[in-house]
């Protein structure tokens, strides 16, 4: 079996706090709840955990398209307290969607040995869905939970989940 690792995406105060600028509404609760288990799980195991957050500058053009979020330094762009990163657990940031694009994600999986990777955290149909995307371009093995992933819009999460399991060959759980 392939060394895994879980990839915990955008859980941070900005997508799943009431008061976040890009709050997901209703089903931040359920997916808060989810994630902490599947982290509570790769920690029992000892799989590694890198934590992908969105970490963007006051003037990023992602806020062509956005509300301003996850700003550098705010605390909107912290990690929800339930899953607190652990000392020895990488956070990479990302001003994109995908959590390979412009970061040393896929040197440090590699560095370790990683070909498995499970993705849980928000949003499916973006931040989620594009990071499989490059996942599996790059070769990775690629799984998640159907209940560790959420978005603000159901039928795009929906989307997003048939579209990782029939176009990209995600294993979904």
């Amino acid at each position: 079996m392939s060394k895994k690792a879980l990839l915990v995406i955008d859980m941070l105060e900005d997508f799943l706090a009431e008061e976040g600028t890009l709050y997901i509404g209703p089903a931040a609760k359920n997916v808060r709840l989810k994630v902490e288990e599947r982290v509570k799980e790769a920690r029992r195991e000892g799989h590694p955990i890198f934590f992908i957050c969105d970490s963007h500058l006051p003037q990023d053009k992602e806020f062509e398209m956005f509300p301003p979020h996850c700003i550098q330094g705010e605390k909107g762009a912290q990690v929800v307290s339930e899953i607190s990163p652990l000392s020895h657990e990488r956070l990479i940031f990302k001003r994109r969607y995908s959590g390979f694009f412009g970061t040393d994600l896929d040197l440090s999986l590699r560095e370790l040995g990683v070909r498995r990777l499970e993705l849980a955290g928000v949003c499916t149909q973006i931040c989620v869905l594009y990071t499989a995307a490059d996942a599996r371009s790059l070769g990775y093995e690629v799984e998640l939970y159907r209940d560790a992933v959420a978005s603000f819009d159901e039928e795009a999460h929906r989307f997003a989940l048939n579209e990782m399991e029939k176009t990209l060959g995600v294993e979904i759980k």
